[in-house]
Parts: C-alpha cells; sequence; structure tokens
C-alpha cells in the first residue's frame, strides 16, 4: 500500500499539502529568527508528500512548548484547518479513509511541529 498509497496521495490533495509546507518555509526563512521553523517545514513537507509508512513521533521540552505556541498563533491554526477539510472530504466515502486518516495525522503535526520526529 505504501508505494501506491503514496501515488495516489501526491496527486488527489498530498501536493498541496506539502506545498502549503513549503511556502510556510519560505515565508519564515525569510527572518534570520524564523529559520528554525522554515527547518521544520521543509522537515515535514516530506512527509507531507508521501505520508503512507512513516509515523510521527512526539516529545520535546519547554522549548519545543515555546515554539510550538508561536508557530500555532503564525501558522498552525490555517495549516491544521486546512488538512481537518481535507481529511473531512476523504472520510465521506471507505475508500478514502486511508488517505483522510494520513490528512488528520497531517493536521495534528501543524499544530504541534516542534519536538516531533518523522520515522
Amino acid at each position: 500500500m505504501g508505494c501506491l498509497g503514496n501515488l495516489l496521495w501526491f496527486v488527489f490533495g498530498g501536493f498541496f499539502s506539502g506545498l502549503s509546507w513549503c511556502i510556510s518555509g519560505i515565508i519564515w526563512c525569510i527572518t534570520i529568527v524564523g529559520i528554525p521553523y522554515g527547518k521544520q517545514c521543509f522537515k515535514f513537507a516530506s512527509l507531507a508528500f508521501a505520508p503512507f509508512g512513516k509515523e510521527v513521533e512526539y516529545g520535546g521540552g519547554a522549548i519545543s512548548l515555546i515554539a510550538n505556541i508561536i508557530w500555532i498563533i503564525f501558522f498552525g491554526i490555517p495549516m491544521a484547518l486546512e488538512n481537518v477539510i481535507f481529511g473531512c472530504v476523504w472520510c465521506i466515502t471507505i475508500v478514502g479513509i486511508p488517505f483522510g486518516m494520513q490528512f488528520f495525522k497531517i493536521a495534528k503535526l501543524s499544530l504541534a511541529p516542534f519536538g516531533a520526529k518523522v520515522i
């Protein structure tokens, strides 16, 4: 399911999800202060382009919490809403449920990307 799932994912919505991560990364990297945020965006763009067969492990400490709060204020909520809407649309049919679950995984990541690792 991994290769075929990732191919179908990319064609039917994953491209836009990954593109939003890349655009956020470019916007963050405009300033020197935002470069750590931009690096996180680019790291998770690869997950957004091909999520099947990958898992996200959450962790982190106080610094990750502060960075996630700043992230949520500027980019987290709109990106999470985008992915939740796509996930709800995909979950309307039984065949689309695996794709919807991947969008929900990325929506959770959109709210707290710092301290998370892609496995």
